[in-house]
C-alpha cells in the first residue's frame, strides 16, 4: 500500500483476491492517464459473493459484540497507520486535494471507532405486563446480509460508515463502490482482511456497469438489506426494486443545500464558513450549498468579500500541499458544470470571478450573481465549484426561498440572534442544519434527509438501528 501499483486490483470476494474475466480502467482525473485495470465483476462474481455473505452471516452474528468490536478497532487503527498511502490513493483516483483526502482517512476511520463501541451497546428492554406470570422482552437483532451501493466523492468514508455500523450490528456486507473510484474501497478491504475480519462478512465487487451485478442482490430473498447513496432518480429506481422482496431500505440521496446570511452576520466569518462549504472537494459533495442567500442590505459587502476570498483558492495538482481546488472527477461532471453555467449565463446571471475550463477537467472557483428562478442551477445539483449568489428580504422570505425545492438533505444559516437560530433551524425542511457552520458532518451525528434526499439515518447511534430488527419475546411463567 505504499503506491498505487500496490493498491489491490482483484475482486475481494468470500475471503480470497479474485481476477475476472473482464477489467475496466480506472483513471487519474488529473492526469487523464489509467492508474490500473481493476477487476469487472458480473453476475457471476455477483451470485458468487451473495452465497458468502449469507453464509457467513450465521458465524457472524452469533459472536459475541465484543469480538466484533475488537476486530472493528483493530481496522480502525489499521486505517490510521495507513492513512498518508490511502489519502494518496484517494486524491490520485477521484482528485480530492490531498489535505481533504487525509482528513477523510481520519473521518471515515471515525466511523469504524464508534461503531466499534455501539457494538456493545446495542440493548434490549424489559416491558411490563399486565399479567404476573408473564415477561415481555424486547431484543434486537442483526436485519441480515447488506448489499451497499458507494459514490465516488468519499471514496472511504461512503465504504465505512455503511460498512461499521452494518458489521457492528453483526450483519455481512458486500460493498459495489463507484467505477470511478474503486481503489479506496479495496484497499480498505485489504485492511479489513489483516485486521482478521472473517471471510465473506465484507466483500468488494468493482463493476464497470453496476446494473447486471446488482440485480442478483436485489433479487436474492437472503439479501435483507440495501443502502445506497447516490442520485435521487437512481435511488427511486431501487427503492422500487427492493420492494419486490420486502428488504429494508436506507437511501442517502440528491441534495439542494441553501446558506442563508442574515443581516446580523460578521461576514468575515461567514464567508468562511461558506467556503468551506461550497469548495471543499471541488463542490462535489451532496451537502455543499448549492444557493447563498444574502439579506438585502448586505449583498454588495458580501458579494465582494465572497470573491474576493475565491479568487484566493489554489487550483492544482491535488497530490500539491498548497492545492485547495482539484480536477471534477470525470468527463461527465465538467459538461454538467458547463452546462448550468452556459444556462445560467444565458438568463442573464453574470459573473463575478471566474467560470471557465483552466485545463483538462479543472474548472475554476465561480461565483454568480443576479442569478432568477428557472435557472438549472436553482433546481438540479451543480456538484462543482459555483456559487451563486442570490437575495432575500426578510426571515419569511428567506424560509420560503430555502424551503422551495424537492430537496431535503442539508441548509445553513448566519445568525448571531439566538432566536432567530432556533425559529429558521427549526423551520427548514432538511435533514441537517448547520447555524454558523458549514462543515456540520461526524460520525457521532445523524446524517441523512427528508423529502426526495432519502431514507433513514448514517451515524451516530442511528446509524446501526438501520442494520438492527427489533424482536418481541412474551415469556409466560409455569
Amino acid at each position: 500500500m505504499e503506491s498505487t501499483s500496490s493498491v489491490p486490483h482483484l475482486a475481494f470476494l468470500a475471503g480470497a483476491w479474485q481476477e475476472t474475466e473482464r477489467t475496466f480502467p480506472v483513471r487519474n482525473p488529473a492526469t487523464g492517464k489509467i492508474i490500473v485495470q481493476v477487476a469487472d465483476c458480473g453476475p457471476k462474481e455477483a451470485k458468487q459473493a451473495a452465497d458468502a455473505v449469507a453464509s457467513s452471516f450465521e458465524n457472524w452474528k452469533n459472536r459475541t459484540a465484543y469480538e466484533r468490536a475488537e476486530i472493528l478497532y483493530h481496522w480502525y487503527q489499521l486505517m490510521l497507520a495507513h492513512e498518508e498511502s490511502l489519502a494518496h490513493l484517494m486524491a490520485v483516483e477521484m482528485g480530492k486535494p490531498i489535505r481533504e483526502a487525509r482528513a477523510e482517512v481520519r473521518y471515515a476511520a471515525g466511523f469504524v471507532s464508534w461503531y466499534a463501541e455501539e457494538a456493545k451497546r446495542i440493548s434490549g428492554e424489559m416491558v411490563p405486563s399486565q399479567f404476573a406470570n408473564k415477561r415481555l422482552l424486547v431484543i434486537k437483532q442483526p436485519v441480515g446480509p447488506v448489499f451497499a451501493i458507494t459514490p465516488w466523492n468519499f471514496p472511504a468514508a461512503m465504504i465505512t460508515r455503511k460498512a461499521a455500523p452494518a458489521l457492528a450490528a453483526g450483519c455481512t456486507i458486500v460493498i459495489k463502490p463507484a467505477e470511478q473510484a474503486p481503489l479506496s474501497a479495496l484497499a480498505l478491504a485489504q485492511l479489513w482482511e489483516e485486521a482478521g475480519g472473517p471471510a465473506g462478512t465484507l466483500q468488494v465487487l468493482p463493476a464497470e456497469n453496476p446494473v447486471p451485478l446488482s440485480e442478483i442482490f436485489f433479487q436474492d430473498e437472503r439479501i435483507r438489506k440495501i443502502t445506497f447513496t447516490g442520485s435521487t432518480i437512481v435511488g427511486q429506481q431501487l427503492f422500487a426494486q427492493a420492494a419486490e422482496t420486502l428488504k429494508r431500505v436506507s437511501l442517502e440521496l440528491g441534495g439542494h443545500a441553501p446558506f442563508l446570511i442574515f443581516e446580523d452576520a460578521d461576514l468575515a466569518n461567514a464567508v468562511q464558513e461558506v467556503i468551506a462549504c461550497k469548495f471543499r472537494n471541488a463542490g462535489q459533495t451532496c451537502v455543499c450549498t448549492n444557493r447563498i442567500y444574502v439579506q438585502e442590505r448586505l449583498k454588495e459587502a458580501f458579494l465582494e468579500q465572497l470573491t474576493q476570498a475565491v479568487q484566493q483558492l489554489r487550483v492544482g495538482d491535488p497530490l500539491q500541499e498548497e492545492t485547495q481546488i482539484g480536477p471534477l472527477v470525470d468527463e461527465q461532471g465538467l459538461k454538467k458544470v458547463q452546462a448550468h453555467m452556459a444556462d445560467a449565463l444565458e438568463k442573464g446571471a453574470h459573473l463575478a470571478t471566474g467560470g471557465h475550463v483552466r485545463e483538462s477537467l479543472y474548472f475554476e472557483p465561480t461565483v454568480l450573481f443576479d442569478v432568477q428562478p428557472g435557472m438549472r442551477l436553482l433546481k438540479e445539483e451543480t456538484f462543482g465549484p459555483v456559487a451563486p449568489v442570490l437575495t432575500f428580504r426578510n426571515e419569511a422570505d428567506a424560509i420560503r426561498l430555502a424551503n422551495s425545492t424537492p430537496y431535503g438533505l442539508a441548509a445553513y444559516l448566519w445568525t448571531r440572534d439566538i432566536g432567530r437560530a432556533f425559529r429558521v433551524a427549526e423551520a427548514l425542511e432538511y435533514g441537517i442544519v448547520g447555524v454558523n457552520d458549514g462543515l456540520p458532518s461526524t460520525p457521532q451525528a445523524p446524517f441523512g434527509g427528508i423529502k426526495h434526499s432519502g431514507i433513514g439515518r448514517e451515524g451516530g447511534k442511528w446509524g446501526i438501528e438501520e442494520y438492527l430488527e427489533i424482536k418481541y419475546l412474551s415469556l409466560a411463567l409455569p
